[in-house]
This record gives structure tokens, C-alpha cells and sequence, in this order.
């Protein structure tokens, strides 16, 4: 609380009178210690230690790169012959529209709530909030269908090694839900425990990559006859141009998950180290951090993708990559075994499920960014989910839950992968053409809106081809704003105000009150017209229908309801006087919860209790009770009263509520 100079008996500033309780026990303490602050440009991260932009460029390629253990196979599968240039299409659309769009999201929304916060602002009051719990519906699917697919990838990759002893074989869903177990161990552990584990990961796995690459290549060219088969295969359906192309791009909505991981790295902003003395050069330096580590990992993507889908298509007899071959989803261990030999193989492998299973830990990690700066500052979460260990228990019970569901099976959840992971792109597209259209870039304008077509003509193609994908997100839609819904009707009677600020006028009126008779009266008033005959009116109807003493002095009390979608905020009361009459006036999303919180900075500034008037309203109390829901407003009196009951346990404490008429 800030210090009170001696002529006022209020501080300019006043905490919240309901301060949260400090954890009781050693493990509660323990899971509430992390916690991820709300955005803003003084947001402190104290939730994990910020790391170097390369190291979270490590984190976030677990998932981007892991893509290149089945992404090759996917290729050829969809486009045969003509899998290098389906894949050339995907790095094209990454280098010149994915990276610029993120990169501009970066720039856009720096506190890391990513494309979903350029977007929020678009609607206003519940259509935003609800347009918001949408998005976040996506990424939820995307991200935790990440976490599982991947384990359940991991797996397969597993299992199909050719060392496995027998006895593991059709134990697919129990060493998924292992691995999906220890995964959130890593997190239990921390932030900085997981970038640990992912930087050795990505090493060793782009390294025996690209050792395939060199050895397989130097086969390749030095086999013509390979050669020669695969550009008979290209021009053997005939069709010229159009024959090559068509295909290409009708393979290309498989292939966009080569693309993921963008999203995931801007979520983690927030994580990425920065330099500067003052909060504008280190937000700068931020950016310039992520966009780097951005650029960085799609210029090493969009180098593998090319060469392993060049190498095996031309290596692999296309009947190897068909479901039940050799091939299938793993065409690069496929090679690692047949250029370097079982022991290689193996290695890689090893490799491959130890990345394709820490995948998860990129969706982990941007789970546990984005989402705790959207729900609980919505009311929509319990406070709790701003703590960063209590999340990653939920988020791994809920993918053990999807696992199990799902027999661990990695095609019947790639439709609801590939839905999430689209719908995100789209968005963040989206964001991106109407930020470029409302700065006037013309040239910008017209290539984020060829981009936005392009992934919704691939998002459109997902989902007539694998409907389900569209019904998994749905699910998590209405999952989260079920659960969202209900927790901020849950959290109504809470303060709901960071702090309470008084600006001079209102801290003499203050002071006036108390020097006249040692007793703050306060009458609650909704303001009509706001002149003389109002106050003069609603004064002379209180002291007749409320024990208000003739001579006391009186503090009229008025909150103007500002955008009642939101949940908490500051308060800022202003003094404004009217022909005499001293109005103290603030904004909020609620009238209830900011006339408890005034009264009770009062109360905690001036060791004195307010008494506060009110007038019933007229009409059913139903109607009060969702009129206050939704627009913050209602039969305020009882509601207010609540809200202290609830705030403050001893009653002897509480201000006073009068009720008269």
C-alpha cells in the first residue's frame, strides 16, 4: 500500500482488500510455486527461468522436426512418384507465407498469446470471449492430440524395431501411457529441465538424419538405375504439366504437418531470453529473439524435408510405404537400416522415439504458456490455473484419458491432429491479412490472403476427407466452454479487483467526510442524468427509507459497467463533483464486485467501516440474478452484501448494507 500524506486519510493506491491465503503444506505449496503471469509489457515470468533463443528453438523443433520420422512416408504414400515436389509446395508455402505470417505474429503479439490475441479484438463483449474460447477449442485439440499421437508415434517406432523383445508386441496403449507419464514428470520438474532434455534430442536426431541423408544420397547418385525408375515413374501417368502438378497439390493438405511447431514457438515468447536496460528494449530484443529462433528452424526443416523426401522416394519401392510395409510412417528408419546396418538402425530408432515421444513436450509447453493467459483472467479457470504444475497434471490425465480412448491407434487421431493444427494456421492467416489491411500494406495484404485460401482450401480438404477431425475438436470446443462457463459463474461473488486507485479529488472527499463526523455514508446510485435534481432527489429518498442521520455527511457511490465479458480489472475512482454533491465514480465489469472493493479499501484505509445505502430494485430475482451475469448489473444490495460475506469471514469487519424502499 502506498504511503498516505498527512492531508489525506486515503493513499493513492490501495491493494486488494482480499488477498489470496498462502498455501497450506509442503505439496500444495510445491505444485502452486510456478505461476504464469497475465500478459502485459511488466508480466513477469517467474513461472520458468527465460533460456536463450536457440535452446527454445530445441523445445519447440521437438515437435517440428520430429516430423521427419514419418513426414517422408506420408509423401510418397499421397504422392507416389511425385512426393519432392508435393514436399517442395509445403516448403515454398513455409518459407514464403508460414514464416513471414509468424513472424509478423511475433512482432503483433509479443506477451505470447500468439495469432488468438490479434484476433481477440475483433468482437467485442461475450461474441469475443465466446470467439476466443473457439480458438483456444483448436488449440487445445492440436496440442494435446500432439501429446498423444506423438507418444502413441513413438511407439509404433518402437515396437517395429526389430530387437524388441516379443513380449512388448500389441502393448502399444500401456507404453504410451508410460511415456506420456514421464513426459509430465519432465514438467513436474520444470521449464528449464525440459529445454534440457530437448537440446541433446534434437542434436542427435538431426545429426543421424542427415548421416542417412549423406550415405543414402551418395547411393542414390552413384545408382542410375534408381534414377531412371523414378523419372519413368514421373511422366509415365502422362498429362504433361498438369499431370505432374495436379497430384502434388491434391497430396498437399496431407502434408501441412510438416508446417507445425510455428505456433507453439510464438506461445513461448514470453520464455525467450532478452537484453535491454528498460522493458521496451528487452520487449524488442525478444522479438528479434523469436524471430530468429523461427527463421532458424524453418530454414533447417525446409533443408530435411527436401532431401529425405528426394532420397526416399527414389530408394524405397513404393509397394514398402503402403500400410502393413516395412516403410509405412517410418521411411527414414526404413533407410537408416538397409544403407547403415542393424546397429545404426537401431540407433536411429532410439532416436526417433525419444523425440517423437518429447514432442509432447513442445504442445506441453505452449499449453502451459497460452491457455493460463486467457482463462483465469476471463473468471472462466480457478485462479489455480495460472500455477504451472497443477495444469501439466490435468493436461496429462486428459491425454491418458484420449490415449486409452483411442487404443493408442496414430490414425484414428491424425484427422483431429491435422483439424487443430489447420485451424490454428488459418487463424493466425487470418490475423495476419486484417493487421496487413489495417496498416494499408497492400503487397502484404494480397499475400496473407493468398496464404489464408490456400490453408483453408487445405483445411476444407482435411475435414471432408477425415470428418472425424472436425468432431474430436468440437468436443474439446465444448468441453472448454462448458467448464469455462461454469467457473465464472462459479467466481461471481469474488472481488474480482487487482487494486483500487483514487485519484485527488476523490481522496479529499474523502478526508471532508471523515473530518465532519468521524463516519464514512455512502449511497450506491446508478446514474441517469447525472445533474442536481438526481442527487438532490436520491439523497432526501435515502435519509427518509435508510437510518442515515440527519446531519451526517454523504459520498455518493457510482460505477459505470464496462464491458461486462471481462472479469477483473483495476479500479480507478475519480472524484467528480455536481452543485455541491461529491461523487466517487469508477469503472468496471461489475457493479457489485467494485461498490464491495471500494468499500472495503475504504475500510482498510481509514480504520473506519462505510455504511452504504441502497434502494431494492424492482423486478424478479431470476431476471436480476442473469442480468448481473451477463451484463453486470442486477439487484446489486444482496450482491454486494454476498461478495463481503464472502470476502471478509469476520462480520464485526464487514461495511455496512442498508436496504430501504
Amino acid at each position: 500500500m502506498s504511503t498516505t500524506p498527512p492531508e489525506f486519510a486515503v493513499p493513492d493506491v490501495v491493494d486488494s482488500p482480499v488477498t489470496s491465503k498462502p498455501p497450506s503444506g509442503r505439496a500444495v505449496r510445491w505444485l502452486l510455486e510456478h505461476r504464469v503471469s497475465p500478459p502485459g509489457p511488466e508480466a513477469a515470468e517467474d513461472h520458468a527461468k527465460p533460456q536463450a533463443w536457440w535452446k527454445v528453438m530445441c523445445l519447440t523443433g521437438v515437435d517440428y522436426f520430429s516430423t521427419l520420422s514419418y513426414l517422408p512416408g506420408i509423401a510418397a504414400l499421397a504422392a507416389g512418384a511425385l512426393s519432392p515436389l508435393a514436399t517442395l509446395l509445403i516448403v515454398a508455402l513455409t518459407l514464403l507465407g508460414m514464416l513471414p505470417m509468424y513472424r509478423r505474429v511475433a512482432r503483433e503479439s509479443p506477451h505470447g498469446q500468439g495469432s488468438v490475441a490479434m484476433l481477440e479484438d475483433l468482437l467485442p463483449f461475450w461474441r469475443g470471449k465466446l470467439f476466443v474460447l473457439v480458438l483456444l477449442g483448436f488449440v487445445a485439440t492440436s496440442w494435446i492430440i500432439t501429446i498423444t499421437l506423438s507418444s502413441a508415434d513413438a511407439s509404433v517406432h518402437l515396437l517395429e524395431n526389430p530387437l524388441m523383445p516379443g513380449f512388448l508386441h500389441g502393448q502399444a496403449v500401456l507404453i504410451t501411457v508410460v511415456l506420456l507419464l514421464i513426459l509430465g514428470g519432465v514438467f513436474l520438474l520444470g521449464f528449464s529441465e525440459a529445454v534440457g532434455v530437448a537440446i541433446p534430442l534434437v542434436a542427435v536426431f538431426l545429426l543421424l538424419n542427415a548421416a542417412v541423408v549423406v550415405v543414402a544420397g551418395a547411393d542414390l547418385f552413384s545408382d542410375t538405375a534408381a534414377l531412371s525408375r523414378w523419372t519413368d515413374a514421373l511422366t509415365s501417368g502422362g498429362g504433361g504439366f498438369t499431370g505432374i502438378v495436379g497430384p502434388a497439390v491434391i497430396a498437399f493438405p496431407l502434408l501441412v504437418l510438416g508446417m507445425s511447431g510455428f505456433e507453439t514457438g510464438v506461445s513461448m515468447m514470453p520464455l525467450v531470453a532478452a537484453e535491454g536496460k528498460t522493458d521496451e528494449q528487452r520487449l524488442e530484443s525478444r522479438i528479434r529473439n523469436t524471430r530468429k529462433l523461427l527463421t532458424l528452424a524453418a530454414l533447417i526443416m525446409s533443408v530435411y524435408l527436401i532431401a529425405t523426401s528426394f532420397i526416399t522416394t527414389v530408394l524405397i519401392p513404393a509397394e514398402k510405404f503402403r500400410e502393413g510395409g516395412e516403410a509405412n510412417g517410418r521411411a527414414m528408419a526404413y533407410l537408416a537400416h538397409q544403407e547403415l546396418g542393424e546397429v545404426f538402425g537401431t540407433v536411429y530408432d532410439i532416436s526417433s522415439v525419444l523425440i517423437l515421444w518429447f514432442a509432447g513436450a513442445s504442445a506441453m509447453a505452449g499449453l502451459i504458456n497460452i491457455v493460463p493467459r486467457y482463462l483465469p483472467s476471463y473468471g472462466m479457470a480457478p485462479e489455480w490455473g495460472r500455477a504451472v504444475r497443477p495444469v501439466v497434471l490435468v493436461y496429462t490425465v486428459i491425454s491418458v484419458l484420449i490415449t486409452v480412448a483411442f487404443g493408442a491407434d496414430v490414425n484414428a487421431q491424425a484427422g483431429a491432429y491435422a483439424t487443430g493444427i489447420l485451424a490454428m494456421m488459418v487463424s493466425g492467416a487470418v490475423a495476419v491479412t486484417i493487421s496487413a489491411v489495417r496498416h494499408k500494406q497492400h503487397a502484404a495484404t494480397a499475400g496473407f490472403t493468398v496464404l489464408s485460401l490456400v490453408l483453408l482450401y487445405a483445411l476444407v480438404e482435411n475435414v471432408i476427407e477425415k470428418p472425424d477431425g472436425i468432431a474430436i475438436s468440437a468436443l474439446f470446443i465444448l468441453g472448454i466452454i462448458v467448464v469455462s462457463l461454469v467457473s465464472r459463474v462459479s467466481r461471481t461473488t469474488e472481488l474480482r479487483a487487482e487494486r483500487i486507485e483514487f485519484d485527488e479529488p476523490a481522496r479529499r472527499f474523502v478526508t471532508d467526510s471523515l473530518a465532519n463526523d468521524g463516519a464514512l455514508h455512502i449511497i450506491a446510485n446508478r446514474r441517469q442524468g447525472g445533474d442536481l435534481a438526481e442527487y438532490s432527489a436520491k439523497e432526501a429518498e435515502q435519509r427518509g427509507m435508510n437510518p442515515l442521520p440527519g446531519t451526517a455527511d454523504v459520498l455518493f457511490l457510482e460505477i459505470d459497467v464496462v464491458d461486462p465479458s471481462e472479469f477483473s480489472n483495476v479500479l480507478k475512482v475519480r472524484g467528480v463533483e455536481v452543485d455541491g454533491y461529491r461523487i466517487l465514480r469508477t469503472d468496471s465489469p461489475a457493479a457489485p464486485n467494485a461498490i464491495a472493493a471500494v468499500l472495503l479499501a475504504l475500510r482498510d484505509a481509514t480504520g473506519v467501516l462505510p455504511q452504504c445505502h441502497f434502494e431494492w430494485s424492482e423486478g424478479n430475482p431470476l431476471g436480476h440474478l442473469f442480468r448481473y451475469l451477463i451484463l453486470g448489473r442486477g439487484d446489486t444490495a444482496p450482491v454486494v452484501r454476498e461478495i463481503l460475506r464472502t470476502s471478509e469471514d469476520n462480520p464485526a469487519r464487514r461495511p455496512g448494507i442498508h436496504v430501504g424502499g
